[in-house]
């Protein structure tokens, strides 16, 4: 798994934690909609520091809170 596919993953368990939609999650965070549509449906790649920021502090967690998941254990070497 990348850290983007990574990302997806912890985006899309957040929201199911906390019964809220992808879009729901948008408009909590300021992010738009398309711009994190993008994200979950796979079409954008990577997600900025600056986005993820923004998705936190919608869902009143920590960066490091984010990253604290199981999720990012076992990431495959992105340097070919």
């Amino acid at each position: 798994m990348t850290v983007g596919e990574a990302c997806v993953k912890r985006i899309n368990e957040l929201c199911r934690e906390r019964n809220i939609t992808v879009n729901r999650l948008a408009f909590m965070s300021g992010v738009t909609q398309s711009t994190l549509n993008n994200i979950v449906g796979g079409r954008n790649k990577s997600v900025t520091v600056s986005t993820l920021k923004k998705l936190c502090d919608g869902l009143e967690i920590s960066i490091r809170d984010f990253f604290s998941s199981n999720v990012f254990n076992d990431l495959e070497q992105e340097i070919e």
